[in-house]
């Protein structure tokens, strides 16, 4: 084969052109979580239930640690460099989106305040402007599931939480799988209760029940619209 003489610009613009049409006709999400395996696999479960590629959705937990701001910083490390370990491009998504609790973590507003700097700064590989978003929970992720089969109001521990969930998912422990399977049949109720505890609370408290996750769950749902 003879080589390719044309102008750098123009090799480019070419290049350009064959990464746009080999995209997916819907958004390509880079999800982080804190956890290392329940949320990863109830996020996996979804993807599998809509069956969204697993190239558009990709999930997986910080390799820098569990602290909030720690996966913040790895999903902004994995968007700028890629990881050819798991097939990552660098840019190659359309949207990052981290998931950590408040638990008793030092680097939770931290967190916040990182992701929300980091809202439009990022650029893929196709000259967007990329949104970054968190999507915390208070105290813990396990509240979301609680929200499935009771309201709540007022501050809780995560141990209680943890308590009260398993009088509806008996045997219920983190790393295990099935929960999405498990709750779903009541997924609207849960996005009416945790999208107003949403509007009341806001990311920032510290105590007040709150997560973000029905955001996540929905945009899920709803990404080949």
């Amino acid at each position: 084969m003879g080589k390719d003489n044309q102008p750098k610009h123009r090799q480019q613009s070419r290049d350009l052109k064959r990464r746009t049409a080999r995209r997916a006709p819907f958004e390509r999400v880079l999800i982080v979580c804190e956890g290392e395996k329940t949320e990863p696999q109830y996020i996996r479960e979804i993807r599998r239930n809509y069956r969204l590629n697993t190239a558009n959705v990709h999930v997986c937990s910080s390799a820098l640690g569990t602290q909030p701001l720690q996966v913040v910083e790895y999903a902004e490390m994995l968007f700028r460099k890629g990881d050819r370990s798991k097939a990552i491009d660098l840019g190659a998504f359309d949207r990052v989106i981290v998931v950590f609790d408040r638990d008793d973590h030092a680097s939770y507003h931290q967190a916040l305040n990182k992701a929300e700097a980091m809202n439009g700064k990022l650029k893929n590989d196709i000259g967007e402007r990329v949104p970054f978003q968190a999507i915390a929970s208070v105290p813990c992720f396990e509240l979301w599931l609680l929200l499935h089969f009771e309201d709540v109001h007022a501050p809780i521990h995560r141990d209680d939480v943890y308590e009260r969930l398993k009088a509806y998912l008996p045997g219920y422990n983190k790393g295990q799988s099935g929960y999405w399977a498990a709750t779903k049949a009541h997924l609207q109720v849960a996005i009416k209760r945790a999208s107003t505890r949403a509007a009341a609370n806001g990311a920032h408290n510290d105590h007040e029940p709150y997560t973000a996750m029905y955001d996540l769950v929905l945009r899920l749902i709803h990404l080949k619209d």
